[in-house]
């Protein structure tokens, strides 16, 4: 039985939210990030782990600062004098032309001892100190690096696009029968970092880089592989269930915005072996988030119901938004200040916003207009509303013509 660890999208240099640090300059975020990676580590020296797998994207983006890629090489190499390390290419970590280096490719340029990078669509045979494992990397799947001259002139958008997925589909078929014919004794893995048909998707979406690639799930669910760890979606997941092969999202290791406030991170513990792998998943101590809301409108002392709803409330060491509703006769009540401080008096790490959603009595807007009149008449009464002169009126008008022409054309 071999012990792996499997974890994915660290993302460093994400710094939604962050602050200067006071002692190293860095932004706090930073800080969050690489404390999460030594408490990943951390459980793997403590836990005698055999083998890493990190399933793509290091960075927030393709070209990091020396400084942070100087952060993350110091705790790779660190982890790699314990145990080899096998670090996937994501498509954060690729660069945006293939005659271009990764960010990730100085360590196979160094020959950096008992770190193994992923950026090809290989099998390979990765020794540990309990044994040899059969490693498959699947870096993130890019139609320059796949399709031939030949396929790129296909006659249509879709028929390039449908000739891209069987290539990734058949690619994956010939590693599960190479795999296949590896020793029976020895367990298999396959590493890879893209969306599978049926995942639920997230926040990660928000920070894409490139178009996306979907991956059928039967593809992946073959009893040739052992474990099947994936990187690419932020939400911890596993897509098979039972006896089937393990089919596995570890999740990202810190949340990125307010999108992943209730999704627990972490990674996954893994006692691979060959037909009778078990696997757990390990939260951390990520930071969190923390939305707050109140309703108002009914109170006589707004600011004080806002003020217990923040003491009320565990917001120690969290970034925290607040969203309060109130009327528009209240509305110069709420003094914002006290509540940004009350929420720092609490221990929020930080505040990233405190927003009065006011409530005002409805108006009628371009006078009593009627829902039998076209978008272009509508805004003719707007134009018209605002003072705007006949003639700029008319050449609006000619140009809004034509956007929504275009727009139906689209939908027809």
């Amino acid at each position: 039985m071999i012990r792996m660890l499997h974890f994915a999208d660290f993302h460093l240099g994400m710094e939604n939210y962050g602050r200067a640090h006071p002692e190293t300059g860095l932004n706090s975020r930073v800080h969050d990030f690489l404390q999460r990676l030594d408490e990943v580590f951390s459980y793997g020296r403590k836990n005698d782990v055999d083998l890493v797998v990190f399933a793509g994207d290091a960075f927030k983006n393709r070209t990091p600062n020396p400084t942070l890629q100087r952060e993350f090489a110091r705790r790779i190499r660190q982890m790699s004098d314990h145990c080899p390390v096998v670090l996937l290419l994501g498509n954060h970590d690729l660069a945006a032309s293939i005659s271009r280096a990764s960010s990730l490719e100085i360590y196979q340029t160094l020959a950096v001892p008992s770190v193994l990078l992923g950026d090809e669509y290989k099998l390979h045979d990765v020794h540990t100190k309990r044994g040899t494992a059969y490693v498959a990397t699947v870096p993130y799947p890019v139609k320059a690096r796949l399709l031939t001259e030949q396929d790129d002139h296909a006659q249509s958008t879709q028929a390039h696009d449908e000739r891209f997925q069987r290539t990734i589909s058949q690619m994956l078929t010939e590693l599960a029968d190479q795999a296949r014919q590896m020793p029976e004794e020895s367990p298999r893995v396959l590493v890879g970092h893209f969306t599978v048909s049926g995942a639920i998707t997230g926040s990660e979406r928000e920070v894409m880089l490139g178009s996306d690639v979907t991956v059928s799930l039967g593809d992946l669910d073959d009893p040739a592989w052992d474990y099947v760890a994936l990187g690419h979606i932020h939400k911890h997941q596993c897509l098979t269930n039972g006896s089937r092969t393990p089919v596995v999202y570890s999740g990202s290791l810190e949340r990125i915005d307010f999108g992943e406030e209730n999704e627990p991170k972490g990674f996954c513990w893994v006692e691979l072996e060959r037909g009778r792998t078990r696997w757990r998943f390990q939260p951390v101590n990520s930071r969190p988030f923390v939305t707050l809301r109140a309703d108002l409108r009914s109170s006589a002392n707004p600011l004080k119901d806002a003020l217990d709803t923040v003491r009320r409330a565990n917001v120690q060491g969290a970034i925290v938004r607040m969203y309060l509703q109130v009327n528009a006769a209240d509305e110069a009540r709420v003094e914002l200040r006290q509540l940004y401080a009350a929420l720092y008096e609490r221990g929020a790490n930080v505040v990233a916003t405190v927003k009065l959603e006011v409530e005002r009595e409805d108006r009628t807007r371009l006078g009593d207009l009627s829902e039998s009149l076209t978008p272009l008449q509508l805004l003719e009464r707007y134009f018209q509303a605002r003072g705007t002169s006949p003639a700029y009126t008319a050449r609006l008008l000619e140009r809004a013509k034509v956007i929504f022409d275009e727009v139906e054309q689209e939908h027809a």
